[in-house]
């Protein structure tokens, strides 16, 4: 197989690096806009920050940074309340800043004054009724608690550049190097200057596989992936067991003494793994790089922070920390500037030699490790730098934009040989907001210009140079390589343990070639099989059940963005709603739940946040265990139960991005038991092909119903 065209790596990784300065200039506008133009009140009510804040207390987390305890101040707390935190948007891991709250006589000056100062951290961890700071930036130590006011404050959340430093740095690192010649094998064949290797199927012929219960499709794709010398690319639909095989594909690689790096793109992505790694091997030596406040409960053991508290080398590094945790609670105790200034020296040297007892503790402990597991930029922190892996497995790689995926394969070394990637590339790229943003143009263009006169100094070809301008973060590593290399270099995974055989018909017909089969556990089960009791009625013995509201007493709302200090748009989209549809969907749920369907074993997903907004107005008080989410929100989930909201009823018949395939896709494949689309089919099948078929098939195959405005006043 010949080598495929593929730009020259300097051009492409200058490609990406432009694309990625746009991405971040993007999110970097739009914080900007809602933190200049919206006051404390709107920000708060949009779930971007928590007012009247007060610190409750101050700790010592890992890497000696201060841990800064907030509560809600207590002359705002009412005895209903019993002190619980607003509804907020704010999540662990967002980038924040805290800051003296601005006050109501505040003028519109001090306010803009106040907002650019304070402390920014890290959120760690949130409780009902506390949210907890790691203070500092990645590059600080966490010596800003002095400038933390002692009076009531205020939470904002902004734009996260961790990742962007990390993947500006290894493209600066993999632009550097001086000669093709210095990449290692695996790199030259992700970069196309070398075809991949033949997989040599016949040593593993004989394997032995840990778990007997694995299908035909599922071992095919772990012997693919051992005997391939370079890549393997394992592609999972929905519910076909990816993690499953992921696992015994690990014990597998370690059964042949490969040490391996684990990835994925997100905290959750990652955390799956450890949780049935550790399951099915408990005694396999795993570490979990990341804080533990972002890690699921269930591997915690596993996490550097734990292990570094537990091992027989923590024990100094225990001594220190609790005589910084005695140095932090008494700052608050005292008011006089003196004795302040000597606890942070104190504090400061304490931190120094902290950082040097616990760096060599968390050394060990890494090297010590078969499997180490992270995300993608967790993979280039310190903690991996100098250690050797065999083997990068990256998990969710068709939701990694492709430099994230280039942070393990450049700073794990030069000892990696081989790449697997598991993913589904016929699902929802990752979220590129520099694609249609309309902000900056003049600073796109220019970059782009800057791009294009960079590109024609390396004597990069004018045809190349036309493709570097075009290129997208939205084309992922996954999707890059199959395009190469065709499906040489994939095995798909083709049994499902989701969904329905009705549910699961259409999505296979139209994306996975026909390929998708559903195990005999799961092809026929209905709501009313649930292990509790529900009533068998019109809705619960029908898989798929299609709300046609074609007619026009349906009609969507475009969100008026016109009043107010900041433009809708940034917080809902450009987004649409339709409040009669949204009853449709209130009334399903409440036909659902009357007959013995538990609230959260149902979901409520829309393409748009605004429907969303109006879904939560309706339903949250009353079903409270209710998930309500957008599509792409949802991406990786699944109930027994999953009610759609199309949104999309208009006399011009315009869907916009409903009428990306890999969106509905998410959509229509998130229920085992039982699914629900409501839609104006009128509208929706005009909008392509691939809709118009897709309302050809529930409109023969689902339980076909047509709402009326009598039926919703009778509810």
């Amino acid at each position: 197989m010949a080598p495929p065209k593929m730009l020259p790596p300097a051009a492409f990784f200058n490609t990406l690096q432009t694309l990625i300065s746009l991405e971040q200039d993007s999110e970097i506008v739009e914080t900007s806009l809602l933190l200049s133009s919206t006051p404390p009140s709107t920000l708060a009510r949009a779930g971007l920050a928590i007012l009247n804040l007060a610190v409750q207390s101050l700790k010592t987390g890992l890497g000696g940074r201060s841990v800064i305890e907030l509560g809600l101040d207590p002359a705002v707390v009412s005895k209903d309340s019993r002190g619980e935190l607003p509804e907020h948007g704010i999540r662990t891991g967002d980038i924040v800043r805290l800051g003296e709250m601005p006050k109501g006589t505040a003028k519109k000056k001090e306010v803009a004054e106040l907002k650019t100062k304070g402390v920014e951290g890290v959120v760690i961890r949130i409780g009902e009724r506390a949210v907890w700071v790691a203070l500092g930036k990645e590059a600080t130590g966490g010596d800003e608690v002095e400038n933390v006011p002692d009076r009531k404050l205020w939470l904002v959340k902004l734009a996260n550049d961790v990742t962007y430093k990390r993947m500006n740095q290894v493209l600066t690192k993999l632009l550097k190097a001086p000669e093709s010649s210095s990449y290692t094998s695996l790199q030259r064949v992700l970069l196309g200057l070398s075809s991949p290797g033949t997989p040599d199927l016949e040593k593993t012929k004989d394997l032995v596989f840990s778990d007997p219960t694995l299908n035909p499709s599922q071992q095919d794709a772990i012997r693919f992936a051992l005997s391939s010398p370079e890549i393997a690319l394992i592609h999972g639909p929905p519910g076909t067991g990816k993690t499953y095989t992921l696992i015994e594909l690990i014990l597998q690689l370690l059964k042949q003494d490969q040490r391996v790096l684990v990835c994925g793109p997100s905290n959750i992505s990652v955390d799956n793994i450890v949780e049935r790694l550790a399951l099915t091997s408990p005694s396999t030596p795993i570490v979990r790089l990341g804080h533990p406040a972002r890690l699921l409960p269930s591997v915690l053991n596993h996490s550097l922070e734990v292990l570094t508290r537990t091992s027989e080398a923590g024990g100094i590094v225990n001594d220190v920390r609790k005589e910084m945790d005695e140095k932090q609670a008494s700052i608050r105790k005292t008011r006089n500037g003196r004795e302040r200034r000597v606890i942070y020296t104190d504090l400061k040297d304490l931190r120094k030699e902290y950082r040097e007892r616990e760096g060599r503790c968390i050394d060990g402990l890494v090297r010590s490790s078969k499997v180490v597991l992270a995300t993608l930029h967790g993979a280039g922190g310190h903690q991996t730098k100098n250690q050797e892996f065999d083997v990068v497995v990256i998990d969710e790689a068709s939701q990694a934009l492709e430099p994230q995926c280039w942070i393990p394969l450049a700073f794990a070394g030069s000892s990696v040989k081989k790449l697997v990637l598991a993913g589904d590339h016929l699902q929802l790229p990752p979220t590129v907001k520099s694609a249609d943003s309309k902000d900056n143009k003049d600073e796109k263009k220019k970059k782009i210009k800057s791009l294009e006169e960079e590109l024609a100094k390396l004597s990069v070809k004018a045809d190349e140079i036309k493709t570097a301008t075009r290129w997208s973060l939205e084309t992922t590593l996954f999707d890059r390589l199959l395009a190469m290399y065709g499906s040489e270099i994939k095995r798909l995974l083709n049994t499902q343990y989701r969904m329905h055989e009705k549910i699961m018909r259409f999505p296979s017909d139209e994306l996975y070639d026909r390929k998708l089969m559903a195990a005999d556990s799961v092809k026929t089960r209905l709501l009313k099989d649930l292990p509790y009791e529900v009533r068998e009625t019109d809705d619960t013995v029908e898989p798929l059940v299609f709300f046609d509201t074609q007619g026009g007493d349906f009609p969507e709302r475009t969100e008026d963005d016109s009043g107010g200090q900041i433009k809708a748009s940034v917080l809902l989209g450009d987004s649409k709603s339709n409040e009669m549809e949204a009853a449709v969907v209130a009334m399903h749920v409440r036909n659902l739940t009357e007959a013995g369907v538990r609230d959260e074993d149902i979901a409520v997903v829309t393409p748009y946040n605004a429907q969303l907004s109006v879904l939560s107005t309706m339903l949250r008080e009353k079903y409270p265990k209710l998930e309500l989410g957008s599509v792409d929100g949802f991406q990786g989930r699944e109930k027994e139960a999953v009610i759609v909201s199309l949104v999309r009823s208009n006399a011009q018949k315009e869907v916009g991005f409903l009428g990306e395939k890999r969106r509905l896709n998410v959509a229509m494949t998130r229920p085992k038991r039982h699914l629900c689309v409501i839609g104006d089919s009128e509208t929706v099948s005009r909008g392509s092909s691939f809709l118009k078929r897709w309302m050809k098939y529930l409109e023969d195959n689902a339980d076909l119903r047509y709402p009326t405005l009598e039926d919703l006043k009778l509810g």
